[in-house]
């Protein structure tokens, strides 16, 4: 059975990402809340510190508790691009090429991608932020079919694979997502502004058209804090799997 206080952090927590308290919005008083749970003031204030340690709310000079952000979901029920999830989550997104060049695959590529022996990728490095505050670092490893409609858009692209889909009908139907976390090192932590060995949520996905050709290797380092992924699922169906194997890869 789940703690009551549990229950009412979780029922404030969403009516805060609805934007019923937007941020900068003050809460209900804990008298308030304690009467609308029949709760005792102890116990909404076990919620109440619950959402304050996640960053969310947070008091100012005694005032009741208001909303100091939203948290920042991405749902992996629909394949979306980091620009394409931003706008509906209505946030401003910018990014940055900070290189592109062919060379060649590794052999973790050449497999990830279906490549032969030998065959080239092109290397991308982008910087991704939002609401101007620098949160994802994506390094991507793309097919040599794909890579001369990445090399030709501009430095300040939004998204990739809105521009692919655009330009070159190449659209991405299928993914696979491994998550873990990592130390920042030296080129992460002056991209991201965090400090060197500061954790990084790491996200590798497999992106493939509707024919399963491979497009894209990806490896993106999230500064903590910066996003939350939402996995939903039931006992019939069960999406996230734990795999230590790929995670020592």
């Amino acid at each position: 059975m789940t703690a009551l206080y549990v229950e009412i952090a979780e029922e404030l927590r969403r009516s805060i990402l609805s934007g019923e308290y937007p941020v900068g919005a003050r809460l209900p008083s804990e008298s308030d809340l304690a009467d609308r749970w029949s709760a005792s003031r102890g116990t909404v204030r076990q919620a109440v510190a619950l959402l304050t340690s996640e960053g969310i709310i947070g008091s100012r000079q005694g005032a009741r508790r208001i909303v100091l952000r939203r948290e920042r979901r991405h749902s992996f029920a629909e394949l979306h691009s980091f620009a394409q999830w931003a706008r509906t989550m209505g946030y401003r997104s910018a990014s940055r090429f900070l290189h592109r060049e062919r060379r060649a695959a590794t052999p973790e590529e050449a497999r990830r991608l279906a490549l032969p022996e030998g065959a080239g990728v092109l290397d991308v490095l982008r910087l991704r932020s939002l609401d101007d505050e620098p949160v994802m670092l994506e390094r991507t490893a793309y097919a040599e079919w794909v890579a001369p409609t990445v090399e030709s858009l501009p430095v300040d692209c939004p998204s990739i694979m809105d521009s692919m889909a655009e330009d070159a009908g190449i659209v991405a139907h299928y993914g696979e997502h491994l998550i873990d976390a990592v130390p920042a090192g030296s080129d992460d932590a002056r991209l991201l502004r965090v400090r060197r060995g500061s954790p990084l949520l790491r996200q590798r996905h497999l992106t493939s058209n509707q024919d399963g050709r491979p497009i894209e290797w990806t490896e993106d380092r999230y500064r903590a804090g910066s996003v939350t992924f939402n996995v939903s699922n039931s006992v019939g169906t069960a999406p996230l799997v734990r795999d230590p194997g790929s995670l020592l890869m």
